[in-house]
């Protein structure tokens, strides 16, 4: 029974999160990414890890995160990439994205405190890390476009 108030819990909060992003104007921030995709537009609060310390931490060590929150990461030019859950204590859904803004790969429901590299592909620029399950009950899938400051306007495929 709880498994069930969780899951309904999750997809009114997702559901939520789909209804505000439509009904609010997207406007660039640095706090702030926009995707969009056939689900529709979603907005999610993101802390921003760009130097080498900040994404070596990531979002280790922590217990919860709300669900209209994550994480983005946003290296300097593109290349392979691969994470792993050393540290991190909630499952995460990892967007893989390329400097276009589109997404090229998601992985769903990282495993809490897992080593294992979970390869992302190569010729990318930032990863956008939220609670795991949220992309699948959101409907965000492979070819979304993430809406950020961070992206090369001139060549962003949602640009600011």
């Amino acid at each position: 029974m709880i498994d069930v108030l969780v899951s309904m819990r999750r997809g009114l909060v997702a559901l939520a999160l789909c209804v505000f992003a439509q009904t609010a104007s997207a406007t660039c921030s640095e706090g702030t990414v926009w995707v969009r995709g056939d689900f529709g537009t979603a907005r999610f609060n993101v802390e921003i890890a760009d130097t080498q310390r900040t994404r070596a931490i990531g979002l280790m060590h922590r217990e919860s995160m709300p669900a209209s929150e994550g994480m983005l990461f946003v290296y300097p030019r593109p290349q392979r990439m691969s994470f792993w859950m050393r540290n991190t204590l909630i499952p995460l859904d990892m967007l893989f994205v390329d400097p276009t803004g589109r997404v090229k790969k998601i992985h769903h429901e990282a495993i809490p405190l897992d080593e294992t590299p979970i390869p992302g592909g190569d010729g990318l620029t930032h990863v956008l890390e939220i609670n795991g399950g949220l992309a699948r009950q959101m409907g965000i899938g492979e070819g979304a476009e993430l809406r950020h400051p961070s992206f090369d306007q001139d060549s962003a495929a949602w640009p600011c």
